[in-house]
């Protein structure tokens, strides 16, 4: 699959067949993940890969609770992976205090979407979750207080071929040359 072509096809599965997902899959994941671009070569990420059915059924448990009932899909997903955010190198540090910009957390979106379009490519449905217990999926996957899980990352085979339509902003309010121009 060409580029233009994962990114058309790639979005955010809510929906997954039970069936698991191959060791040798979740290792070329890791590879292109490993191989994503960092600044200053800091690659200030890990990732814990939670594949037992037990465990897997707790994490997702981090996800939902009695009162907010989204993400419920994580308890259908084979896999979930928790992004571990690690200390960035020194002079990564440096920089993000000098431009007051967090260089690490642009790192972490860019090795989650090297996850999620490998993942695709492969044929597996992916979702990046934000809303989450981080404290009670830190200590289910003894990952130190001192360390932060960003996101955590669903992983399966989609349970239906449906793809919905993208709903996208136009072109022309997505950029402009030379001078800013308002995307209102």
């Amino acid at each position: 699959m060409n580029f233009s072509e994962l990114v058309v096809v790639r979005e955010s599965c809510r929906k997954y067949d039970p069936r698991p997902v191959e060791k040798e899959k979740i290792e070329q994941i890791m590879e292109a993940c490993r191989l994503a671009p960092s600044a200053c070569n800091s690659q200030p990420w890990s990732f814990v890969v939670v594949t037992d059915p037990e465990l897997k059924k707790q994490v997702a448990g981090t996800t939902t609770s009695n009162v907010l009932q989204f993400n419920r899909f994580c308890f259908q997903a084979p896999v979930i992976a928790a992004l571990v955010a690690e200390p960035p190198r020194w002079l990564s540090k440096i920089g993000s205090s000098i431009k007051d910009k967090d260089f690490y957390l642009m790192d972490i979106g860019v090795v989650a979407e090297h996850f999620c379009l490998q993942a695709t490519e492969l044929g597996l449905g992916t979702c990046m979750i934000g809303w989450f217990d981080e404290k009670k999926a830190r200590q289910l996957l003894n990952i130190p207080p001192s360390k932060r899980i960003p996101l955590l990352i669903s992983l399966g085979y989609p349970g239906s071929d449906k793809k919905r339509k993208k709903i996208r902003k136009s072109i022309d309010k997505l950029f402009s040359y030379d001078l800013y121009k308002s995307a209102s």
